[in-house]
């Protein structure tokens, strides 16, 4: 089975290019739902108490911890070695079960891939850009993003274009939603057939 990684820097497509796989019937994995499941399960304990009060009714409140975190930086470093283990956990359990059910490819979307500096053991690694303008339009444009916040993201991801470098495969989500369903199934269409190149 093709294990895919897919990245990406933020508001570069990487949503619109996993419901592309999975509409192809291609098990998808979102690291980021993941986190959303351990927030509200669990990694509630462990979180609570590197940060006391950003839990809620028993569910990580992600905007008070994104402002605790906003503050002091340095706790990053400590949220990512008590959640990152556990997702990379479910994203094993996800790829052992894909194949065991016999599927040719499967992919896991991991926002910071490669920034993480962690080897998931991936066959080759997927990566969504877009022209830094058109980014930084879709990102602002999302609920409660500001310039500021926006910053501070972008200064935690690799730039575009180390990423880029990195690719085994480039989807371009510039282009509009068809155009990179279309690439999507290209490179699904020629994954099934064995020939995982270009």
């Amino acid at each position: 089975m093709h294990r895919i990684g897919m990245t990406g820097s933020i508001a570069t497509g990487k949503s619109t290019v996993l419901k592309a796989f999975a509409d192809l019937g291609v098990p998808v994995f979102s690291a980021d739902e993941a986190v959303a499941e351990l927030y509200a399960g669990a990694a509630v304990e462990p979180v609570s108490a590197l940060f006391p009060g950003v839990a809620k009714k028993g569910v990580i409140d992600r905007a008070a911890l994104s402002r605790r975190l906003a503050k002091d930086p340095s706790g990053f470093a400590r949220l990512e070695a008590v959640v990152h283990p556990m997702v990379r956990a479910r994203i094993a359990q996800f790829l052992d079960e894909a194949e065991a059910r016999g599927h040719p490819l499967a992919v896991v979307e991991v926002p910071l891939l490669f920034e993480s500096g962690h080897d998931y053991g991936f066959d080759g690694v997927a990566v969504t850009f877009v022209d830094e303008a058109v980014q930084r339009q879709r990102a602002l444009a999302r609920p409660g993003m500001s310039v500021d916040k926006l910053e501070t993201i972008l200064a935690r991801q690799m730039p575009q274009a180390e990423k880029k470098r990195r690719a085994t495969w480039l989807f371009d989500t510039g282009k509009g939603i068809a155009e990179t369903a279309a690439d999507v199934a290209g490179l699904v269409a020629r994954l099934r057939n064995g020939d995982g190149n270009g």
